[in-house]
């Protein structure tokens, strides 16, 4: 009404009003009555904004890379920015120029040169690897830029959603990777059979061990036993010696005892031992009477033996 407006700004607005060129109020979230005509309204944010992106870069290896994520910011200093950018805002409540929107332009183009710096210095591989890598440096740049802290405000964080190559290139590294892993694959299987075989073979050694051993002690108790066996039969021998030698004495002694007991009677003649012995019996005497006879036959002329002799001789035999 007569030119006149209200203005009630919300606690996370920064508020300038210019009269004349000349600030008549400014504070965080102020309400008002001003002269619309001659008044001039300046809103600065302050509360926290996230503003996504998207990079193309390229890699040492010359590999084309997006990188996508978010950067959430916030003015500190809102006169300082309000000097460099125009937030004046039209009596309907629209910004007058686009300066608002270059503010996320300039920090996202800032976070870019950082992250263009550490891309160009990684190849594809390393990058897709090690991408906590180029959170920390853009983060840290972004909160020490020069660049930053003139806009008069802070970055509080860096987020990366991803980092992706080139369909073509994707399928190339899923592909390496894949064989990659399937060479490992075929490591472990040859560790894991090398280790079985090597496990088999000390198995087999401590049994062949074992059956050396067990083949061991029965040739030392065979060993034993021979020498047992040659024991008793040395003992046996000298046994047999010690008997030998005393049948041997025991002959002697009866063979000296037959001499000794013949010695005074070897010379006699055998007739006299009879007769002395008693002429033992008639056959007998007969007997030895014909051996004499036919000892001395070439004496002899003529013999006649009557049968009546013979036949008691034959009577007296049986």
């Amino acid at each position: 009404m007569l030119g006149f407006g209200y203005l009630k700004a919300t606690p996370t607005t920064f508020v300038q009003h210019y009269s004349g060129g000349t600030i008549r109020k400014q504070g965080i979230g102020l309400s008002f009555f001003y002269y619309v005509p001659f008044g001039q309204i300046v809103l600065v944010p302050l509360a926290a904004t996230d503003s996504p992106f998207v990079f193309n870069e390229t890699t040492s290896d010359f590999q084309e890379v997006s990188i996508q994520g978010q950067i959430t910011y916030r003015v500190v200093d809102a006169p300082k920015l309000a000097t460099l950018l125009d937030f004046s805002v039209k009596p309907s409540g629209q910004y007058q120029t686009d300066d608002p929107g270059k503010l996320a332009e300039r920090i996202t183009n800032a976070a870019q040169i950082l992250a263009r710096g550490y891309t160009q210095k990684r190849t594809l591989r390393e990058l897709l690897r090690d991408s906590e890598g180029i959170v920390s440096v853009v983060r840290e740049g972004l909160k020490g830029s020069q660049v930053i802290g003139e806009l008069g405000v802070e970055v509080t964080e860096f987020h990366l959603v991803g980092i992706k190559a080139t369909p073509e290139m994707a399928k190339a590294l899923q592909a390496d990777a894949r064989e990659e892993l399937l060479r490992k694959a075929d490591e472990a299987i040859f560790v894991r059979r090398n280790a079985s075989v090597n496990n088999e073979r000390s198995i087999r050694e401590n049994e062949l061990n074992t059956e050396i051993l067990v083949e061991e002690k029965k040739r030392q108790v065979r060993e034993a036993q021979i020498s047992a066996d040659i024991a008793v039969e040395e003992q046996r021998a000298q046994l047999v010696d010690h008997r030998v030698a005393n049948e041997h004495k025991e002959a002697e002694s009866k063979a000296f005892a037959l001499a000794s007991m013949l010695a005074p009677i070897k010379d006699v003649d055998w007739r006299i031992l009879m007769a002395a012995s008693g002429g033992g019996d008639a056959g007998q005497n007969i007997g030895v009477a014909f051996r004499e006879l036919a000892a001395n036959a070439e004496k002899i002329g003529e013999l006649n033996i009557s049968p009546d002799l013979l036949a008691s001789l034959m009577k007296t035999k049986g």
